[in-house]
Formats: structure tokens, C-alpha cells, sequence
């Protein structure tokens, strides 16, 4: 996550990193979706070679997620707090306590 913050700060050429922070949201989100999908599909692939596939994509969902993280000014700290919160908290209840989202 600090190089990442870093790489927004500097914007240094011929970073990917600088090219989705350039695309700004809509740029980042394509690609979180496109890796998550990538991601989903190597879960299904059987055996040692599926497994590391998985690794591998996962480490990509991850990374462009840290990305749109950064994006926003949002530090992954906040995050963690944010799973803190919900420790011991049944998904369903913490789901519905959550304020209305806006359309």
C-alpha cells in the first residue's frame, strides 16, 4: 500500500500503477472486476496448478483493490478498523443495520 501511495504522489512514467490512477475510478473498477472474475475461475481449477493459479490471481484482485483504495484516499487501516467493527457481528445483522445506500 506505501508504494502504491507513493506511485499516486509521483505519478512516475511508465507505471501501471500511474496509468489506472490516471484512468481514475472507472479505469481501476474494470479491472477489479475483470481480476475478481479471474480470480472466481481459478478457484474452480483442480489440483496443485489450480491452487497456484488462484494464488496468482488473487494477488492481482488484490492489488488492483489496493489501488482503488488509494484512489479514493483510503487508507487500509480504515479498512481493517472497518472488519474490526464487525467482529462478532452476524453478517446478516450488520448488513441490515447499514444506513440506506444513496441512488
Amino acid at each position: 500500500m506505501a508504494l502504491i501511495e507513493t506511485r499516486r504522489e509521483t505519478m512516475p512514467e511508465g507505471s501501471w500503477t500511474t496509468k489506472l490512477l490516471a484512468g481514475g475510478v472507472p479505469k481501476i473498477s474494470q479491472k477489479v472486476i475483470e481480476e475478481a472474475g479471474e480470480t472466481v475461475e481459478a478457484a474452480g481449477e483442480p489440483g496443485e496448478e489450480g491452487r497456484q493459479h488462484l494464488i496468482r490471481e488473487a494477488a492481482d484482485l488484490v492489488y488492483h483493490l489496493l489501488v482503488l483504495l488509494a484512489s479514493r484516499d483510503v487508507q487500509l487501516a480504515e479498512v481493517e478498523a472497518e472488519l474490526a467493527r464487525r467482529e462478532g457481528v452476524s453478517g446478516i445483522v450488520e448488513k441490515a443495520a447499514r444506513p440506506p445506500r444513496p441512488h
